[in-house]
């Protein structure tokens, strides 16, 4: 699989202040990238570099394989939504489409028809965007970032915010452009719950740099598995398993004690602690997740 943009060292200065330093990314054509990182991380200021909406301080992207004015050239092909969706909202969605298209050229009653299906909109008829749900803006937002027909998109936070259904809609959305549209997707996000069931790729940023870019193959061998055990006794627990030679045990985040060694050992770390008079109310093998991930290579809490 080919990459359909990398990044070179690209840098956005601001004063004394590096809001992205060094940054190298590489995006395969036809994948769902994920870009996480706390708010003030440079996120965003790295979509804007990349979407032509900001000029970089130093370093290069390659977009297409064509490096420097060349990639720029190539701009028109990158559909963007960063920050809140553009939508004039006395209008519908329909008409919202089609100003766009004019701008660009493309205007026609059955393609702005098609975008519309594309991202759940057909059936809104004439209603006013301005009443539209956040997740209907949103997925309006992702309609007009696919007018020009964009071979690559860039997202940011498009799921920030909205309910539990919205992000449903939304991610099966973009599985859909990835899957049947063949578009390559960049998108952030603070859910990384729902980021991991959605991306293929990973690039991690951390005060201003990329510290770790990664495949979702490679996730699943760098994280492994541990076991969870909850209880009420968790500090009873933890002495227990210790007691008994568990070395990498601890209390997560959500007050479970957690032991990452010897999984093969569960039943026997359950009589442990059943034999040190420590109620159990339920032990299970977890992987690891991407949040958990995220932390341990950021080095603190995730404050979405």
């Amino acid at each position: 699989m080919s990459y359909i943009m990398t990044t070179d060292k690209l840098t956005k200065t601001y004063g004394t202040k590096d809001a992205a330093k060094d940054i190298s990314i590489h995006i395969r054509e036809g994948e769902i990238y994920g870009l996480i990182g706390r708010n003030g991380a440079g996120k965003t200021t790295i979509m804007r570099m990349l979407s032509g909406l900001s000029t970089p301080t130093s370093g290069t992207f390659s977009l297409f394989g064509d490096k420097g004015d060349a990639a720029k050239r190539h701009l028109s092909k990158v559909g963007v939504l960063i920050e809140h969706p553009g939508i004039y909202p006395n209008i519908s969605a329909y008409e919202n489409i089609k100003i766009k298209c004019i701008a660009m050229g493309c205007n026609d009653s059955e393609y702005i028809k098609n975008i519309l299906n594309l991202v759940g909109l057909e059936n809104v008829g004439d209603k006013d965007t301005g009443s539209f749900s956040l997740g209907m803006r949103q997925r309006l937002g992702i309609g007009l970032a696919l007018v020009g027909d964009p071979k690559l998109i860039i997202l940011d936070e498009p799921i920030n915010g909205l309910d539990p259904q919205g992000i449903v809609e939304v991610r099966q959305m973009l599985e859909k452009l990835r899957d049947e549209k063949e578009i390559t997707i960049m998108i952030s996000s603070h859910i990384l719950d729902e980021l991991g069931k959605l991306a293929d790729s990973y690039g991690i940023i951390h005060e201003g740099k990329l510290i770790d870019e990664f495949t979702t193959e490679e996730l699943s061998s760098r994280c492994g598995q541990y076991v969870t055990v909850k209880t009420s006794q968790t500090d009873a627990a933890v002495k227990a398993l210790k007691s008994a030679g568990y070395k990498l045990v601890l209390v997560d985040n959500d007050n479970n004690v957690r032991i990452s060694e010897k999984l093969d050992e569960s039943a026997k770390m359950i009589k442990t602690l059943v034999n040190a008079n420590v109620d159990v109310k339920e032990a299970f093998i977890k992987n690891v997740s991407l949040e958990d991930y995220y932390l341990s290579v950021t080095g603190g809490q995730h404050n979405g």
